[in-house]
């Protein structure tokens, strides 16, 4: 059979059977061309961005460090001298900054900064209300966080969020400021305060006080959608979780099939609307453990179900896959706890030989 006679088959077979299979029919090729559009669209910013320096950094919670029962500083220290990390992702929690209204102690936070500059790695600070970690929203008990009554706190958080910014904007480790984290995510967290106008007001606020930083508002992660209301920030973050468990439905590890270019058609479609380009401002490099169970609450065993060794070469390997060149792993204060207190370096390791494999391939760039 000849291919023509063979197409006039299939089109009689599709077309002329039914409205059903016509139905049918038309959905399946609407999906084949949305599906190769975007699939193009990937490609576009892979090859765009593939000559860019390659960033492995890493987000650090010196209060996620004690947790473990480490010395956060020692924890730092090794993650920026062992792992030669040359980019980091602070957190500013109001409740350690400000514990009593009005009273600032950035102690916690300078030592960090410091520890930086003496390695001479760039600082990616969060600021805002709702930063990394649990439960997400970290206000003082003085603040009662109320969204029918901003006039009681609205005023304060503006305070210290100026506060942070006139006290870091000249520090030379500074690279940028990450505002609000994952702001509309509303299933995870403890946060009850959502307004968009409030997201803009402070994305405004810091650009007056520091322009000449970047600033980036991030995007929660396996949603469809593309940002395109205000505010329009420098830079968009997104973060990448690939293997969690399922506490809803199959009490089990599940594991994202997404393939790496849907990211890159995230971060490819904003550009293309916007102009303006995304980073991985987490990339899950931790394990996601049952029953919301803590990670030092569960063995090693356990814990190695959804993250081990071999499983951070390949989650490495898929945020590099993304075309995305600026990637901070979530998890270090585990790789460190496995290290010292466990006596497994293995994680460690796959992540030191990323980062050099990286340095290596930004200096032949820069060569070139």
């Amino acid at each position: 059979m000849g291919l023509k006679a063979w197409a006039a088959k299939a089109w009689n077979y599709a077309w002329r059977r039914g409205f059903w299979r016509r139905l049918a029919f038309i959905l399946l090729a609407f999906v084949v061309l949305w599906t190769g559009a975007m699939y193009g669209v990937a490609q576009w910013y892979i090859h765009k961005h593939k000559n860019q320096p390659l960033v492995l950094g890493a987000s650090f919670v010196s209060d996620y460090a004690s947790s473990f029962g480490l010395d956060p500083k020692q924890t730092l220290n090794a993650m920026l001298g062992d792992l030669k990390l040359k980019q980091v992702r602070l957190v500013s929690y109001w409740e350690d900054i400000e514990p009593s209204a009005g009273k600032y102690d950035f102690s916690g936070l300078d030592w960090q900064f410091a520890m930086a500059n003496k390695y001479h790695a760039k600082v990616s600070l969060s600021i805002g209300l709702r930063q990394p970690r649990w439960p997400e929203c970290h206000s003082p008990s003085w603040a009662l966080i109320d969204p029918k009554n901003e006039g009681n706190w609205r005023p304060q958080l503006n305070k210290f969020i100026e506060a942070v910014v006139m006290h870091y904007k000249n520090n030379p480790a500074l690279q940028d400021y990450e505002l609000e984290n994952e702001y509309f995510l509303k299933v995870f967290g403890e946060c009850s305060d959502f307004s968009r106008a409030r997201l803009i007001d402070e994305y405004n606020l810091v650009k007056d006080m520091d322009p000449s930083h970047k600033l980036i508002v991030s995007r929660s992660d396996n949603w469809v959608g593309i940002p395109i209301g205000q505010p329009r920030p420098d830079e968009f973050a997104i973060s990448v979780y690939k293997r969690v468990w399922d506490a809803t439905f199959t009490h089990r590890y599940f594991e994202y099939p997404l393939p790496a270019w849907f990211y890159a058609m995230l971060a490819g479609s904003e550009e293309l609307l916007s102009g303006k380009d995304m980073i991985i401002h987490e990339l899950q490099a931790e394990p996601w453990t049952p029953n919301g169970l803590y990670i030092t609450q569960t063995s090693v065993k356990e814990q190695f179900k959804s993250m081990d060794a071999k499983r951070m070469k390949h989650r490495i390997e898929y945020g590099e896959a993304t075309g995305m060149r600026t990637i901070d792993l979530w998890g270090a204060e585990w790789w460190y706890w496995l290290k010292v207190k466990q006596g497994d370096p293995s994680v460690w390791n796959v992540v030191k030989d990323a980062v050099a494999k990286a340095d290596a391939q930004n200096q032949k760039l820069t060569a070139n």
